[in-house]
C-alpha cells in the first residue's frame, strides 16, 4: 500500500495502530492496564485482572490510579457489600415487627378413624398506604441500587475488586445472619 492510499484511510505509518483494509474499522488506543478508550467510551478487560492502574469504578471520574486508591477502594466495597447483607436482615427483620393485621382462620380438617380435627392458620399482613410499608419499599429501592453497584463492581472483572465484594459479602452474612430467628408457631404440626 502506498503511503498516500494509507494517509488517505486516516492511518500514519509511524502509528502504533495496525492498518487494515476496512477503511471504516476503528483503532483503539490501549493504555498500560489494557482498557481501550474510543471517544468517550471506555472498553474495560473481560478477564480477571490485578491492577490498580487506571481502574475506572462505577462513575467516569472515579478511576483508582494507585495502590493507596486501591485499599481505599478495597475497604470501601467491602463495608458496602456488608451494608447490603445487614440491610438485607434487617428489612426482614422489620418486616416481622411491622405486620400488623393477624388474622386466625379456624377449619375442619379430616382427622383418624372418621374424626374431624380443627387446624388453625395464621394470616399475617400489612396496610399498602402504612408507614412501615412505604418505609419498607424506600429500603427495598435502597439494597436494589447497592445490588446493582456491587454487580458491576464486579463485573470490572478487577481481582481486587471482586474480592472486596465476596469479602463483604461473605463477613455481612457471617456477622449478621447468626441472629436470624427462625420462627416457628406452636399452632403448626406435622401430618
Amino acid at each position: 500500500m502506498s503511503n498516500h492510499h494509507m494517509a488517505h484511510m486516516g492511518h500514519d505509518m509511524n502509528s502504533s495502530t495496525t492498518p487494515t483494509p476496512d477503511p471504516h474499522a476503528h483503532h483503539h488506543a490501549m493504555t498500560s492496564s489494557g482498557h481501550m478508550h474510543d471517544g468517550g467510551m471506555m472498553m474495560m478487560d473481560m478477564t480477571f485482572h490485578f491492577s490498580y492502574n487506571n481502574v475506572p469504578l462505577l462513575f467516569s471520574g472515579l478511576v483508582i490510579n494507585t495502590a493507596g486508591e486501591m485499599a481505599g477502594a478495597f475497604v470501601a466495597i467491602f463495608l458496602l457489600a456488608m451494608f447490603y447483607e445487614g440491610l438485607k436482615i434487617a428489612r426482614e427483620s422489620l418486616l416481622r415487627k411491622s405486620q400488623v393485621s393477624i388474622r386466625y382462620n379456624s377449619m375442619p380438617v379430616p382427622g383418624p378413624n372418621g374424626t374431624v380435627l380443627m387446624e388453625t392458620h395464621k394470616t399475617v399482613g400489612q396496610q399498602m398506604l402504612s408507614f412501615p410499608h412505604l418505609f419498607q419499599t424506600a429500603l427495598h429501592i435502597v439494597q436494589v441500587v447497592v445490588s446493582y453497584f456491587l454487580m458491576l463492581i464486579f463485573m470490572t472483572y478487577n481481582g481486587y475488586l471482586c474480592i472486596a465484594v465476596a469479602a463483604g459479602a461473605g463477613t455481612g452474612y457471617f456477622l449478621f445472619s447468626w441472629k436470624k430467628a427462625v420462627v416457628v408457631d406452636i399452632t403448626e404440626h406435622c401430618h
